[in-house]
């Protein structure tokens, strides 16, 4: 596609119908973010003000392995975008079902973790204010990912159909964009939730 370009102020400035793909998923990033940041305040404010227990020392496990699978997830589909660029689409293919594995992985160590914490805890989402706040927290999250994988796992079927090509680069990149984010925002909750938390 060809740039478009006018001159604002004696500036030249340049449009790239390209761009608003990126345009839009930076702010679609930025209005998530808000969401989270409200999220995240919450479970800070409220966190220590239950009236009855349990607190999270109680009953949560720091799930170091599983955050290592997101994070890492993160380096796959960087380089999976870098492989297409450059035409390696057989690459890129391996890199993206490696993303969508890890990513799946950290998603089951999630399930492990509430199913952990219902049925063998007794700890719900009414349980107390910790309870309504944590799982209204790390539930967002964990739909962030669901999400994030539904789509990554279109992308591989396409990609198994041949259908992705170097030029399906820029696209790739900008959905990268919204992944690396559910990874930032990880980062950010295991931070709040299992370690000033506890």
């Amino acid at each position: 596609m060809n740039a478009t370009s006018m001159t604002v102020a004696g500036a030249r400035l340049e449009w790239n119908p390209a761009d608003r793909g990126r345009i839009a998923m930076f702010s679609l990033i930025a209005a998530e973010a808000s969401i989270f940041t409200i999220f995240v305040v919450a479970y800070v404010f409220y966190l220590g003000k239950s009236l009855s227990g349990p607190t999270p020392q109680d009953v949560l496990r720091v799930p170091v392995f599983y955050t290592i699978c997101l994070l890492s997830s993160s380096v796959t589909i960087h380089f999976a975008a870098k492989s297409l660029r450059r035409g390696g689409v057989l690459r890129f293919g391996a890199l993206w079902l490696a993303t969508i594995t890890l990513g799946a992985g950290f998603l089951y160590g999630t399930g492990t973790e509430w199913y952990r914490l219902i049925y063998k805890e007794r700890f719900t989402i009414g349980t107390n204010l910790f309870g309504t706040t944590y799982y209204s927290l790390v539930g967002l999250h964990a739909f962030h990912v669901v999400v994030g994988l539904f789509v990554l796992s279109i992308v591989m079927a396409f990609t198994l159909l041949g259908s992705v090509r170097s030029e399906h680069a820029e696209r790739i990149d900008v959905l990268s964009l919204y992944w690396h984010f559910v990874d930032v925002v990880w980062i950010v909750v295991f931070t709040v939730v299992y370690l000033m938390g506890r």
